[in-house]
């Protein structure tokens, strides 16, 4: 059973920066992708960042640049550092890990641009 618990969210203003956290519990961390979404009221889920077990990322086209994305395999835990937030940032950020086509999700963290 794998467990995910975000942590790192809040209210920031315009331009600031906030790092998300998402710690893993179970086994499997080092060799899954992971993911962090997000979901903005009124819109559908989308990637944010992804990275691969070996360490490669990818990001969507609205946070390039911005965001990074890394993962601590020793402490089971994935990052999002997110810098000159933008208030389209707002939403809620979820954790995904993915494991030979499981799917598993944390509860999620509220991120606020605003000022």
């Amino acid at each position: 059973q794998v467990q995910l618990v975000e942590s790192g969210g809040g209210l920031v203003q315009p331009g600031g920066s906030l790092r998300l956290s998402c710690a893993a519990s179970g086994s499997i961390f080092s060799i899954s992708a992971m993911g962090w979404y997000r979901q903005a009221p009124g819109k559908q889920r989308e990637l944010v960042a992804a990275i691969t077990s070996g360490g490669s990322t990818n990001y969507a086209d609205s946070v390039k640049g911005r965001f990074t994305i890394s993962r601590d395999n020793a402490k089971n835990t994935v990052y999002l550092q997110m810098n000159s937030l933008k208030p389209e940032d707002t939403a809620f950020y979820y954790c995904n890990l993915g494991f030979f086509g499981n799917s598993y999700w944390g509860q999620g963290t509220q991120v606020i641009v605003s000022s």
